[in-house]
């Protein structure tokens, strides 16, 4: 019997194994496929996390301090596959790939999202070269310089708007001609003089070499190709949540989530199932940042403490 089943070894998975170990708990594991890390990892340069180091550092290197210290407490790592979790009683059941089992009092569930990829040639090739899905990380490296933003949704302008006040011209690409954002949103970017709108029209390529972006092509619906030569470009085309270890054999949830995905959870990363915590870029309103889903993990560690000694 596992005092706590952490799923998932992104950010948020190791903090939350760093709390509950250090907090006490002598039989914490976490499920991780691979090594610990998450996306992170494939980041080139970190700058904003605060704190430590002056110059910015690869996210591999970054949270390969993260797995040592959480380790150092006692935090096991199985390289397992979840296939469902599944609360019987008073505990819960976490079946792996292959039908075996383990039972845990408590489980943290912490898999977050993965961007979804526009599919244009050069995408994957520049992906942490130019091409970026995260306007907050990034964003910097393209000071007053221009960058290409794809997408018609809040996400895509509000990420647009933040990177106005650091870019100096940001084109906004949307296959359609109306935009799917809030009109407030909208309104707000129309405003903005260094954002220009550029609609019907896709990315055909993006272009680069081995130095990363030099700029992109576009097509418009009367089949007409132009070209922005612009070192950035983030795509923001919607995440896929990766949230299939809370749906039962029936496909069900097994906890709320709300109508894209996503985890329902309290300001103590609780959801509605007792016991049961989510953190991280998995659940509703997370701003999808590293200091985030490290928070998040805190408190989902120190809630579970708190939720096992209400049980004894």
């Amino acid at each position: 019997m596992l005092d706590c089943a952490i799923i998932g070894g992104g950010p948020a998975g190791l903090t939350a194994g760093l709390y509950t170990t250090r907090g006490g708990l002598k039989n914490v594991t976490m499920f991780e496929m691979g090594m610990p890390g998450g996306q992170i990892t494939q980041s080139s340069e970190i700058e904003n996390y605060p704190g430590f180091f002056e110059h910015g550092k690869t996210g591999m290197d970054f949270m390969d301090t993260w797995q040592k210290q959480c380790f150092n407490f006692g935090l096991k790592h199985e390289m397992k596959k979840v296939e469902r979790v599944a609360k019987i009683g008073k505990y819960f059941t976490i079946t792996f790939e292959g039908g075996e089992s383990v039972e845990a009092m408590t489980v943290i569930v912490c898999t977050g999202s993965t961007p979804k990829r526009a599919g244009f040639p050069g995408e994957d090739e520049y992906f942490g070269k130019g091409v970026s899905t995260c306007a907050t990380c990034d964003g910097f490296f393209y000071k007053n310089k221009p960058v290409t933003v794809l997408g018609g949704g809040d996400t895509a302008l509000e990420e647009a708007f933040y990177l106005s006040n650091i870019a100096s011209e940001v084109y906004v690409v949307h296959r359609r001609d109306t935009f799917r954002a809030a009109p407030p949103t909208l309104d707000r970017v129309k405003r903005k003089e260094n954002i220009h709108l550029i609609t019907d029209s896709v990315i055909e390529e993006v272009l680069g070499d081995a130095m990363g972006v030099s700029g992109v092509k576009l097509k418009n619906k009367q089949g007409e190709v132009t070209q922005l030569d612009n070192p950035g470009l983030f795509v923001f085309v919607g995440h896929d949540v990766n949230n299939m270890v809370l749906k039962d054999e029936n496909g069900t949830f097994i906890c709320e989530v709300n109508d894209r995905g996503q985890v329902i959870v309290d300001l103590n990363m609780k959801t509605s199932v007792s016991g049961l915590f989510s953190a991280g870029d998995m659940r509703i309103e997370a701003p999808k940042q590293v200091i985030s889903a490290a928070g998040d993990g805190s408190i989902a560690g120190l809630q579970v403490i708190s939720y096992i000694q209400e049980q004894a």
